[in-house]
């Protein structure tokens, strides 16, 4: 059984061990099956790697999670994301390669992740820089998001992963979105230990 710190346990309960174990199991099948239909394929571009983690590491989750006690899916944007209690687990792919993930940033600061983690994250440690943002939400607010009770909130699960190298780090916690240039603000984040390689002695 995974350690699990006193952050996990007030989040999750009883949940937080088997979620430890859980998640980072359900995160390297997903690179698995993302590196298997890229060989497949056989196209010189990562297009197929990319596009198939998107959607594997949502479906890994789904069926690694279900288990849970209190785990129920929701369906977000074409894609099943797993609530335990009032909290909702996000993964999210900051990385190509072994960086810290106080280096994550959003491609955009518009759309339905941007939306989930103003609305679900953490109150800002910083208020006044968002300017004309709250007026932006308004205006494109995703009709999903209204599936999710406003006491819901977000966990992140920020992990760095490559076809070659795999999943290299993976850290959850929870954090809010900057506005002016996208970066993840870590309210607070720890790492998830790796399942040993397959093949590699327990």
């Amino acid at each position: 059984m995974a350690t699990v710190t006193g952050w996990a346990e007030k989040t999750f309960g009883d949940a937080a061990g088997p979620l430890a174990e859980l998640i980072p199991s359900s995160l390297v099948r997903a690179h698995a099956r993302a590196r298997s239909g890229h060989e497949g394929v056989q196209t010189q571009t990562l297009e197929a790697y990319g596009h198939g983690l998107y959607a594997a590491q949502y479906e890994e989750l789904e069926v690694g999670l279900a288990s849970l006690p209190t785990a129920a899916p929701v369906r977000l944007q074409g894609r099943t994301l797993m609530t335990l209690g009032d909290h909702v687990i996000y993964p999210f792919r900051y990385a190509k390669i072994d960086v810290p993930v106080t280096t994550a940033r959003l491609p955009r600061a518009t759309g339905f992740r941007a939306e989930l983690i103003r609305r679900h994250g953490p109150e800002p440690m910083q208020q006044g820089f968002d300017l004309g943002l709250d007026e932006l939400d308004e205006q494109e607010s995703h009709p999903d998001l209204a599936l999710l009770s406003e006491d819901v909130k977000l966990v992140l699960v920020a992990y760095a992963c490559s076809m070659a190298e795999g999943v290299m780090r993976i850290e959850w916690g929870s954090a809010e979105l900057r506005g002016e240039d996208r970066y993840l603000i870590w309210h607070h984040h720890e790492p998830l230990r790796l399942p040993p390689p397959l093949g590699a002695n327990q």
